[in-house]
């Protein structure tokens, strides 16, 4: 399995730093969350900008679409958490309750909860079918700033700066990793669901057993700094990526550990601190400065050319 090493796009985004990039559901468009306040909804492929959504009062930080793509819940750090409506562009609810800004923002499966991480250091779920206003669920176990969700079907992945993973069942059953060591900047499953990819402060990847908690692997080289850099696996779990505070997506051999390749994606000593993968093809999004890029393999470019 080939790694997406072609730049196929390269979208200036216009809309200050872009703090993160995401695929929706089916990977056929994108959200990108800006520094300047707006959220941008994408078609990256050729590319084309399709709705912008702008009624955050601070840097948007995250941001995540809905099972059927009709919503959109995002975050920022004015404290808040807004659920939008794809077509209109319109917000459809304000959500209020944590204390400071929220870093990260994820749907359930069915699009029925949000799920928010905060400088507060708590976790926060949303109904968002009623129209509450308030948390329907709190869960305050990190000493430090949430950096990272991940929510699947049956699971929930919470990344901390107190150097804890913590995972939880639907019954809420928590299980902690203590063994990282570092502050947790990024979590994520594998695609086949059965690791955990943690990237952590010291300018480290390691790979877990999602069950045991067995140390798998560790990928070195690139430079995380005080960034939350994200990282994922790709082409079904045949790789480990990273961003970097180089300037280059970083690419790993997941078995050997190996560095099977680097992205440039922006200068010397600017970081690429946000990705995504595509949800079925080995497609990559990445994000530096005000710059998106979308990287696909060689052969698919030479194809369609």
């Amino acid at each position: 399995m080939s790694l997406p090493t072609k730049c196929l796009q390269s979208i200036d985004c216009q809309q200050g730093a872009v703090r993160a990039i995401r695929f929706n559901v089916d990977g056929e468009y994108c959200l990108s969350c800006g520094s300047d306040k707006s959220l941008k909804l994408w078609n990256p492929y050729h590319p084309r900008l399709l709705k912008t959504y702008g009624g955050h009062g601070n840097e948007v930080l995250d941001a995540c679409g809905s099972c059927d793509n009709s919503q959109i819940v995002s975050c920022g750090a004015d404290k808040s958490i807004i659920l939008w409506n794809v077509t209109t562009g319109q917000p459809v609810r304000r959500l209020r309750g944590h204390a400071s800004k929220v870093n990260c923002v994820r749907f359930n499966e069915e699009s029925s909860v949000a799920v928010s991480g905060s400088l507060d250091n708590t976790v926060m779920f949303w109904d968002c079918r009623s129209r509450k206003n308030d948390p329907i669920q709190v869960l305050r176990e990190a000493k430090d700033s949430i950096s990272s969700l991940q929510v699947t079907d049956h699971e929930i992945l919470v990344g901390s700066l107190d150097c804890h993973v913590r995972k939880y069942d639907l019954r809420m059953t928590e299980v902690v990793c203590d063994f990282v060591g570092e502050p947790v900047t990024c979590v994520c499953f594998s695609e086949d669901g059965q690791c955990i990819i943690v990237s952590s402060s010291d300018n480290s990847v390691r790979l877990f057993d999602k069950d045991t908690g067995e140390l798998l692997g560790e990928y070195t080289g690139h430079k995380s700094g005080d960034y939350f850099v994200e990282s994922a696996a790709i082409a079904n779990d045949a790789y480990i990526i990273s961003g970097s505070a180089d300037g280059y997506v970083w690419c790993w051999g997941l078995v050997g550990g190996e560095v099977a390749k680097k992205l440039p994606h922006g200068r010397d000593n600017t970081v690429v601190h946000s990705l995504s993968v595509h949800p079925t093809k080995t497609v990559l999004l990445t994000a530096c400065g005000g710059t998106v890029r979308l990287w696909g393999r060689e052969e698919v470019a030479e194809e369609d050319s």
